[in-house]
């Protein structure tokens, strides 16, 4: 079934954190090979302000981070190619983007999963479906530490 939802004026602290974010104009680079949770990750983080780039598995995701060198990377987990596990491991054993902060976003939201995911260099863990709000406050704060 097919949840339809209405799109609701913004609360003011929205708009001051939608604000903040257009001044920083940082980069999020989003690693999902779903085109859908790419789209609502995207469409949030481009209303809020961000710059935002994809990639569809997780090789690809090494690839971009090298290149790009963006501000955050979103990370999906269950990818073709190089898992989300697998490519937080590469970039964090590479000089160039061993410092980029990486949250794991997933369905999988076992303890085992995320303390794995930790494990492996993510700076972060949240499950989908993701809240928009809790995502951008992750974002934040990843860019402030």
């Amino acid at each position: 079934m097919r949840r339809f939802f209405r799109k609701s004026n913004p609360q003011p602290q929205d708009l001051s954190a939608a604000a903040t974010q257009m001044e920083t104009n940082a980069t999020v680079l989003i690693v999902d090979d779903s085109p859908t949770e790419t789209r609502i990750l995207s469409n949030t983080l481009v209303k809020a302000g961000y710059r935002v780039e994809t990639a569809s598995n997780g090789e690809e995701g090494v690839a971009a981070a090298r290149n790009l060198r963006p501000d955050v990377i979103l990370m999906d987990v269950i990818m073709p190619v190089l898992n989300g596990y697998q490519a937080t491991r590469l970039l964090r054993r590479d000089p160039e983007t061993a410092n980029i902060p990486i949250i794991m976003v997933t369905t999988k939201d076992l303890q085992t999963d995320r303390t794995w995911g930790l494990r492996q260099g993510a700076s972060d863990y949240l499950t989908k479906p993701i809240d928009r709000q809790l995502l951008l406050e992750r974002i934040r704060a990843a860019l402030d530490a």
